[in-house]
C-alpha cells in the first residue's frame, strides 16, 4: 500500500510536465482562456448558477459558456466585454511583446 507520504504533490507532477516543451508550449497557449475559465467557473460558483442560468443571465447559449469553461480558445473582445457587463466584474487583461494575461483584480 502507497503510503501519503509518498505521492506527489499536484504542484511537483505539474513542474514535472512542463519540463516537456510540447506541453510547455501548449500551457502557454492556453494560460490567458484558462484565467478566463477560471473567472467564470468562480463566478458561477458563487452565485449558485447553472450554465445555462448564467448562460441566460448573459443572453448567451448553455454551449458557450461550456466552451468558456473549458478553457481551450481564446474569447474574443467582445465576448470578454460582455462578461464584464453582464457579471458586473473587471477583467484586466495585459497584453506586452511576451505575454497576453488576465490580471486578477478580484
Amino acid at each position: 500500500m502507497v503510503k501519503l507520504s509518498d505521492l506527489r504533490t499536484a504542484e511537483e507532477i505539474a513542474a514535472e510536465e512542463l519540463r516537456d516543451p510540447r506541453v510547455r508550449q501548449e500551457y502557454e497557449r492556453t494560460a490567458f482562456a484558462n484565467a478566463v475559465a477560471v473567472r467564470v467557473i468562480r463566478y458561477r460558483a458563487e452565485h449558485g448558477l447553472s450554465q445555462s442560468a448564467l448562460a441566460r443571465q448573459l443572453g448567451m447559449r448553455q454551449p458557450a459558456i461550456a466552451r468558456l469553461e473549458a478553457g481551450d480558445h481564446e474569447p474574443s473582445l467582445g465576448t470578454l466585454a460582455r462578461l464584464a457587463r453582464g457579471l458586473g466584474i473587471d477583467l484586466s487583461i495585459e497584453i506586452t511583446p511576451s505575454s497576453l494575461g488576465l490580471r486578477d483584480t478580484a
